[in-house]
């Protein structure tokens, strides 16, 4: 990587990080959903962009998609009650799996039905439109669920348990080994890079446990339960994005963040974190 490409990298980080944290460690969870409701829409774009040829389809796709994160994220017992809206005016609202479902599955098969254009691509452009919400829209919305659940605090695990490790990854594989980890979708990640991501996302998580103790909430043993495997599911949605990068011709999924790429590039690690911290907290409070 070029210095120039390096410096970009830092510069995007410094500016980023503070206005995420700004965002994020505010005592409501209205500014994350604010936050990460702008970036799954982005994100979703640049998976259409990557998939879906017409801009209609794009545009149309992005905003069933939006629709979707906003019913997954409000229409829940737990964000109403976050907000203070409760009472069984609002109770309404909470059976969110029929509008979630209706924006992100139903739109856009009718919007298919009506527009089809080359009918021959009609099922491929649908797929693409159902996966594209579900991945980068509802799967990103689970960051903005674990501020609900959880607190700001967690958020921010998430984001540097995904990020350290990402940059463990990118300095190991630079400097300690080239043994090709899947050349077949990445040609340049490495096993060397695959084990320094794991150690840079436990030492994260560890970090995260040591300076907010209270915040986090979370044992040592369940930190590394998360972080380990967490790690190992975040560098799989890396190549996971990679395969999708492939098969479509692009090498990024966007340039909005310069050096980083596009917005996806940077968040594939967490789409595939996220979901499982969520689960794994609620599972191990079931299991006591």
């Amino acid at each position: 990587m070029a210095i120039g490409n390096l410096a970009s990298r830092f510069l995007v980080a410094v500016i980023a990080v503070p206005i995420v944290l700004l965002i994020v460690l505010q005592h409501s969870v209205v500014p994350t959903w604010g936050l990460v409701l702008v970036a799954s829409v982005l994100a979703m774009y640049e998976w259409f962009a990557m998939t879906l040829e017409d801009r209609t389809d794009r545009i149309a796709s992005t905003i069933f998609g939006a629709l979707a994160c906003i019913a997954y994220f409000w229409m829940s017992r737990h964000t109403l009650e976050a907000v203070g809206a409760t009472g069984p005016r609002w109770a309404a609202l909470t059976d969110n799996d029929f509008a979630v479902l209706a924006f992100a599955v139903l739109a856009p098969l009718l919007y298919y039905l009506f527009r089809f254009g080359e009918i021959e691509t009609v099922a491929k452009r649908a797929a693409f439109t159902i996966a594209g919400i579900v991945y980068a829209g509802l799967c990103f919305t689970v960051l903005a669920k674990i501020d609900v659940y959880f607190g700001g605090y967690m958020v921010i695990f998430v984001l540097v348990v995904a990020w350290i490790g990402d940059t463990g990854a990118y300095f190991a594989g630079r400097f300690l080994g080239d043994k090709k980890l899947y050349p077949a979708v990445s040609p340049k990640k490495t096993w060397a890079g695959a084990w320094g991501g794991l150690a840079g996302s436990i030492a994260g998580g560890l970090i995260m446990r040591a300076l907010f103790p209270k915040e986090i909430a979370l044992s040592w043993a369940d930190v590394v339960l998360i972080a380990g495997p967490g790690a190992i599911l975040g560098q799989m949605g890396d190549l996971a994005e990679s395969l999708m990068k492939r098969s479509t011709g692009v090498k990024d999924s966007g340039g909005l963040l310069g050096g980083h790429g596009g917005l996806l590039d940077r968040v594939d690690a967490v789409l595939f974190l996220g979901p499982y911290l969520l689960l794994y907290v609620q599972v191990r409070a079931f299991i006591g």
